[in-house]
């Protein structure tokens, strides 16, 4: 398995901006290609910050699911771009591929 971990730094102010956009609209696109969601998380020391990780089989089914299915969608892209008239609301995406060590199995 690969496991994809996204952390967004977040413009000022704009936190409740992307737990809206993810809650009403991301992790649906998500379903709608497959996507698997690990887990989710925010900043508990105060940076606007969120953090999830995606799973996948391999980096072949991410590029797919990811990069040339989700990314691209028309439909998200339009709703990626209302989201942010009123200002941008992710800084900068930190993005880190990862695989399980052998000596502790997922539970």
């Amino acid at each position: 398995m690969l496991y994809e971990l996204r952390i967004y730094h977040i413009c000022q102010g704009r936190l409740a901006a992307i737990h809206k956009r993810f809650s009403e609209h991301t992790l649906k696109f998500f379903e709608k290609y497959g996507i698997k969601v690990v887990d989710f998380w925010e900043d508990a020391e105060g940076n606007e910050r969120i953090y999830y990780v995606l799973e996948y089989q391999d980096m072949e089914e991410r590029n797919r699911k990811f990069a040339e299915g989700f990314a691209k969608d028309p439909d998200w892209l339009e709703v990626k771009r209302l989201s942010v008239i009123d200002g941008e609301i992710v800084e900068k995406i930190d993005i880190h591929f990862m695989k399980r060590v052998p000596y502790l199995p997922a539970k």
